[in-house]
């Protein structure tokens, strides 16, 4: 039996396994975010300082409330992002020595980190009536909604939530800047005087806000995912691009989903004020909705699409074969032919008067010890077992030895 040669490894081998054993346990941070924690937090605090303004500013209850329930998906949104990025920034602080705690104490410090950042957010709206349980509730929803996103900051894989903030607040940057041209807009979506051409221009611009802020999600996501690789040395799959791709639409049906359950008393409230009020409320939280996961779909393609582009053909099986693979199939064959060409002489000499009709009376017969003597094909121990060797001794059959009775050596020449 041939014996088995180790091939070295290559340097994309070495990589592979690189890559794999980086994959098997939890990753370790590999930024310390403070600039995506600074991000988050100063988000939440312009859409909380929004939102008291917008409520305070009116001396109706009516008119507080649906300031309450137009300002309260914006602060809750805010909330989930800025509780998911400072957990991530806690969570790189204490992997900094380059140990990463365990899964129990990763999960229970995140959630606290978010839960810290919740109660900022719920006291800044308690405090502006404690008597009045429509601002508990809406504290108690951001509260809730920071305190999920930190605990999504505990998750295996702190880039991809990380990448999902950051998408997030990119979605929030292109929905406001388009927001200021939203009256050059809606004309050209085909707003006029009448009230249904306006809601169907206004469906419309939900529709081009959601692709544009997704693509920029999708990119910004994508980007993030790069930058972790280069710092980590160690790339995750493909699907974990897809998924922080559509982490900001996720994080955005999160939000809104809060914002329907925790938060529906508020809502109730002010659909109940007018018939015209309770219409609005239900287009606002369907045109989130959509938004939302048109902004999911369009991330997630355009972050497959960038990764995709980054990835290369498979190679051909063929052309992947190393030398010392290839090397035994020629020795074998090379072998193989080994005997054919010593038996040839053999072949030429001895078989041509046992061939001949006529030789009864010839000694050569006798004097053919060529085919039996030829041990050359014993000594090669890979031709003793290649069928060419054994077939030896029968070339006095071979049509070209019993065709050449003229031979100058032969004894029926001399017999004539």
């Amino acid at each position: 039996m041939r014996p088995r040669t180790l091939r070295p490894m290559s340097e994309a081998d070495s990589e592979v396994t690189k890559g794999k054993a980086a994959q098997e346990g939890p990753e370790r941070a590999s930024s310390p975010g403070i600039v995506l924690a600074v991000a988050g937090l100063l988000w939440t605090a312009a859409m909380i300082w929004s939102a008291r303004a917008s409520i305070t500013r009116h001396t109706n209850a009516e008119m507080e409330v649906t300031s309450t329930a137009y300002a309260m998906p914006g602060a809750v949104s805010a909330s989930l992002v800025a509780g998911a990025a400072v957990a991530l920034a806690v969570r790189a602080f204490l992997a900094r020595n380059g140990r990463e705690p365990g899964v129990t104490v990763r999960f229970v410090l995140a959630t606290g980190a978010g839960l810290a950042v919740g109660l900022l957010g719920a006291l800044a709206f308690f405090t502006i009536n404690t008597e009045g349980w429509i601002y508990a509730v809406v504290a108690g929803t951001v509260a809730a909604a920071a305190t999920i996103g930190g605990t999504l900051a505990g998750f295996r894989y702190p880039r991809v939530t990380a990448a999902a903030c950051a998408g997030a607040i990119a979605v929030f940057l292109v929905r406001m800047l388009l927001s200021f041209g939203q009256d050059t807009l809606l004309p050209a979506l085909g707003a006029g005087d009448t009230a249904a051409s306006q809601a169907s221009a206004a469906g419309y611009f939900g529709f081009v806000q959601g692709a544009i802020a997704g693509l920029a999600a999708g990119l910004v996501a994508y980007r993030l995912m790069r930058h972790a690789h280069r710092r980590s040395g160690a790339d995750v799959q493909w699907p974990l691009y897809a998924l922080a791709g559509a982490g900001p639409g996720l994080l955005l049906v999160v939000a809104e989903l809060l914002t329907r359950t925790a938060g529906a008393r508020v809502l109730e409230l002010a659909g109940k004020i007018s018939e015209l009020e309770l219409t609005v409320q239900q287009v606002l939280s369907g045109t989130r909705l959509n938004i939302a996961l048109v902004v999911l779909f369009v991330g997630a393609f355009t972050a497959m699409v960038a990764v995709g582009r980054t990835l290369g053909s498979p190679t051909d099986p063929a052309t992947d074969a190393s030398p010392a693979s290839a090397t035994p199939s020629t020795a074998t064959a090379a072998s193989t032919a080994t005997p054919a060409s010593s038996a040839a002489p053999a072949s030429a000499d001895a078989p041509a008067s046992s061939a001949t009709p006529a030789s009864p009376a010839t000694p050569a017969s006798p004097a053919t010890p060529a085919s039996p003597a030829t041990p050359a094909s014993p000594a090669t121990p890979a031709s003793a077992a290649t069928p060419a060797s054994a077939a030896t001794p029968a070339s006095a059959a071979t049509p070209a030895s019993s065709a050449t009775p003229a031979s100058p050596g032969s004894p029926a020449r001399k017999e004539d």
